[in-house]
């Protein structure tokens, strides 16, 4: 019953969505097909319900072969990659908008782990792997929140962005996502969306550990950001 009630759910705020959105998005449209490469989707493999593959959307942000130059599949903050125009769309999030595309037609829920490209993911130990995506992956959820800045983080430190990725957030973002495939829940998803909402106004917040007492203990790495 309660992915039935999710579905559902979701098709219905993904509709709304649309309807809300258009007048932001068309803009965006146009001012992407005629600055930067004049690309307005990017679409890359992500690994979804059950590890099978899909096609993710997004707003174009980046050069079109970032991912054989630089980091790679890791941006940082201030990342030479990034077009002006996708410097405010990563910022605000709102390139990742076009994934309610994804959720209408059944790849992606509103809340569910983060999709994420082969590199990332295996990354995650091989329980986490195994687990993570037995429910549809999100376009928010707890590890997208508690990470809600990660160019941030893999910016701030001398260690390699592969490198500080596989051993400082890998592993608590796997322990995150296992927490809501143990909890998952409409309450908890409602929640999550609030939490979401709330992190647009007060983006430094950590109501997440409040609202949910029983998160995975919060690592040092993050106490101080």
């Amino acid at each position: 019953m309660y992915l039935f009630l999710k579905r559902i759910i979701d098709i219905v705020l993904t509709l709304v969505a649309l309807l809300l959105l258009s007048p932001l998005m068309l803009p965006i449209i146009l001012v992407l097909k005629f600055t930067a490469e004049g690309e307005v989707w990017y679409f890359q493999k992500r690994i979804g319900l059950n590890n099978q593959y899909f096609d993710i959307w997004k707003f174009a942000t980046m050069l079109k072969n970032s991912p054989s130059i630089g980091s790679g599949t890791i941006t940082v903050r201030n990342d030479p990659r990034v077009t002006p125009i996708g410097k405010f769309l990563r910022k605000s999030k709102i390139n990742e908008l076009p994934q309610i595309i994804n959720v209408l037609i059944g790849d992606m829920s509103i809340v569910g782990p983060r999709p994420l490209d082969d590199r990332a993911f295996n990354d995650y130990s091989k329980e986490v792997q195994t687990k993570i995506y037995k429910s549809k992956p999100g376009i928010t959820g707890i590890g997208s929140i508690i990470f809600r800045d990660e160019e941030l983080l893999v910016s701030s430190t001398e260690i390699h962005p592969h490198e500080y990725y596989r051993k400082f957030i890998a592993p608590y973002k796997g322990a995150l996502e296992m927490w809501y495939q143990q909890n998952a829940s409409l309450f908890t998803d409602f929640k999550i969306i609030f939490l979401t909402a709330w992190q647009i106004f007060f983006p430094k917040s950590n109501f997440a550990y409040k609202l949910f007492k029983h998160l995975p203990a919060r690592p040092d790495f993050l106490s101080t950001n």
